[in-house]
């Protein structure tokens, strides 16, 4: 009797199963799909999504630094163990809720991403209303029996289409059946399936025992790829078997070939607070009859006295003291009465001593008196100004040159440049004959002699996949390289070759924010 009760509380869970053509989102099978039942850890997938989204958009990045909780330390198991006040770098928190199923380490999320988990889970509802998740509620990040925190296998292989379509650079986190979360290395929930099902490559289970064995499985077959989603099983086994069969049937309805349609990414909507200030108000805004200022009423400006104008007259004459000056300013009717100045009365400026204003002058007094028209002006003045004295010519002998002569036929011609070019050696040294020239070839390629190596895989076509993966993606750092897949005792090798060192390294450098397994070799 005990074991039948046992065995009613188990299929106690609500049976449900989606299963969906990921290329283009059309439903291939479904049973009780839109029924709302509890997600379990299937809750993480929209935990890891936001985290993506907030490294993607720069908030964190991978090597943030999250501190753990009181709140989240204190999470049940599957844990990683994470203690309070300890400070853990992003990337682990994200291996141990994708591949562990850590329940600390994903509230750790949530809470170093919102501030809170009331918050995240907030966060995480908004999310899924936008990627088209009717049916979906969150109440915390892990997925943790909770009233209100529900979902649908509908709405779950949705999310699972985002995260493969919208991440791909994260998306191999879903395939790993271990990795190193910091504090331990930690094996995946998932590992049975992605071992058993060819062609499986993610991506999260879940269960409580409101919930049953849950899981949302992602394979390809050829040109095929199928997410599925199933609630409600019975046992770990009972499930992946499910699993299994739903997706032999369904690959074999689906075609070859059709038109991809990548679902659109969503636009978050951020709520924005304003606030309205608070400010008191100043004494003269409460005043009944505020104090004004009439520009108008301001008296003209007094005229400026006409006198000053003699100041500048006076002055212009150098010989008159200062008192003359302003006696002439104050006389009465003469001063007073004329406001102009006759510039021709003014005295004209004694000359500068040393010019030869005398000159000058009598040249325009001869121009001026002279009738023909013609004649140069400047003239009387160039006779009348003195001749340069020539410089010394220094190559002629002393006795043959005439004073006032600007001849240069004294001067010996230049001597013709050499075509010759000596090399000198600079101090002392090696003055014998030079060497023969050696001629030294290069390889096309030379330097291209490193490549890196992408971990090992069970078969080949999913090294070959990857290797075609990050091509696409980055095909500026590895358009000039080699895909090659090496079949090795351990496994498929995925590897790109002829690389520089320093594009390895940066390789290896982009591929390890990835959670990409990458190591430099030497080809």
């Amino acid at each position: 009797m005990l074991i039948g009760a046992q065995a009613r509380t188990v299929q106690a869970a609500p049976f449900a199963a989606y299963v969906m053509d990921a290329r283009t989102g059309q439903p291939i099978y479904r049973q009780n799909s839109d029924t709302r039942l509890h997600p379990a850890s299937l809750t993480k997938m929209m935990t890891l999504y936001l985290a993506f989204s907030a490294i993607e958009s720069g908030q964190v990045r991978l090597d943030s630094r999250f501190t753990v909780s009181s709140n989240a330390a204190a999470e049940p198991p599957s844990k990683l163990g994470l203690r309070a006040g300890q400070q853990i770098e992003l990337r682990y928190l994200l291996r141990a809720a994708a591949i562990k199923s850590a329940n600390d380490a994903a509230t750790t999320i949530g809470e170093g991403i919102a501030g809170s988990e009331q918050a995240f889970a907030a966060q995480m509802t908004q999310m899924a209303r936008a990627l088209g998740m009717n049916n979906t509620q969150f109440r915390n990040a892990h997925g943790l029996t909770t009233e209100g925190h529900f979902s649908t296998a509908h709405d779950m292989s949705i999310l699972g289409r985002h995260l493969f379509y919208d991440f791909p650079q994260y998306y191999n986190l879903f395939s790993r059946r271990s990795a190193d979360a910091g504090v331990t290395q930690v094996s995946s929930t998932n590992r049975r399936f992605l071992d058993d099902y060819a062609g499986a490559d993610g991506i999260k289970t879940g269960y409580t025992r409101a919930a049953g064995f849950n899981l949302t499985a992602s394979a390809q077959r050829g040109n095929k790829r199928l997410i599925a989603t199933v609630f409600g099983g019975t046992s770990t086994a009972q499930r992946n078997q499910t699993m299994a069969e739903l997706l032999d049937n369904s690959f074999a309805r689906v075609p070859d070939r059709v038109r991809e349609t990548r679902p659109a990414k969503p636009r978050m909507l951020v709520q924005a607070t304003t606030r309205r200030a608070q400010v008191e108000p100043k004494p003269e805004a409460t005043r009944p009859e505020p104090q004004r200022i009439v520009l108008d009423s301001s008296p003209a400006p007094v005229a400026r006295p006409a006198a000053s104008a003699s100041l500048v007259a006076a002055a212009a004459k150098p010989t008159v003291s200062l008192d003359e000056a302003l006696a002439r300013a104050t006389e009465g009717a003469t001063i007073a009465a004329s406001s102009t100045l006759s510039l021709a009365a003014s005295a004209r400026p004694v000359s500068r001593p040393g010019s030869r204003s005398d000159a000058v002058e009598t040249a325009i007094a001869q121009a001026v008196a002279s009738d023909n028209g013609s004649a140069s002006l400047a003239s009387p003045v160039i006779e009348a100004s003195a001749r340069p004295e020539p410089s010394p010519d220094t190559t002629a002998p002393a006795a043959s040159v005439t004073p006032g002569s600007l001849t240069l036929e004294r001067s010996s011609a230049p001597r013709r440049r050499s075509e010759t070019v000596i090399l000198a050696a600079m101090g002392e040294g090696d003055l014998s004959d030079p060497a023969a020239l050696e001629i030294v070839t290069r390889r096309a390629d030379s330097g291209r002699g490193f490549g890196i190596s992408l971990g090992l895989y069970r078969t080949r076509a999913e090294a070959r996949d990857l290797l075609m993966q990050l091509a696409l993606q980055d095909g500026k750092l590895f358009g000039g390289a080699e895909r090659h897949v090496a079949d090795t005792a351990r496994g498929w090798e995925p590897r790109f070759t002829r690389l520089s060192k320093s594009d390895a390294e940066l390789a290896c450098g982009r591929l390890a924010t990835r959670s990409q397994d990458c190591t430099v070799i030497a080809n």
